[in-house]
């Protein structure tokens, strides 16, 4: 997993725009602050499906925000995570309770065991509640 530094803007009559400086072209929008991570995920992952990831400097994100600081604008951490489209195999010890829960749960969704604990993997870093 990688984490890209964002630099969030609000003007007053519009919505929270998003950019990477150190992905140029890569940017993002969102009309609520909920919604800020979750589209800045969904634009690294659209943007990064045919490219290498570059790599990133907190001190040249700092430094790019700071002309915009007195406006209202913030850095933000977005926790990246490539789809390699490999898989791999592991082992998980947990107390039988919880699994049977996951396995319930999978079953409502019509999930493996596999892809409910990926998708909740998911859903937990990249802060989807």
């Amino acid at each position: 997993m990688h984490y890209f530094y964002a630099i969030v803007h609000k003007d007053d009559d519009s919505a929270y725009g998003v950019e990477f400086p150190d992905v140029p072209g890569c940017f993002s929008a969102a009309d609520s602050r909920e919604d800020i991570v979750p589209n800045a995920i969904e634009a690294l992952s659209l943007f990064f499906e045919d490219m290498p990831m570059p790599p990133d400097s907190l001190d040249s994100i700092q430094h790019a925000a700071m002309p915009d600081a007195p406006d209202g604008a913030f850095i933000i951490m977005v926790p990246y995570i490539r789809n390699t489209g490999k898989l791999a195999k592991v082992n998980l010890s947990m107390d039988r309770g919880m699994l049977d829960a996951i396995d319930s749960a999978a079953a409502m969704r019509k999930l493996t065991r596999s892809a409910f604990l990926a998708q909740a993997a998911r859903n937990e870093i990249e802060g989807r509640h």
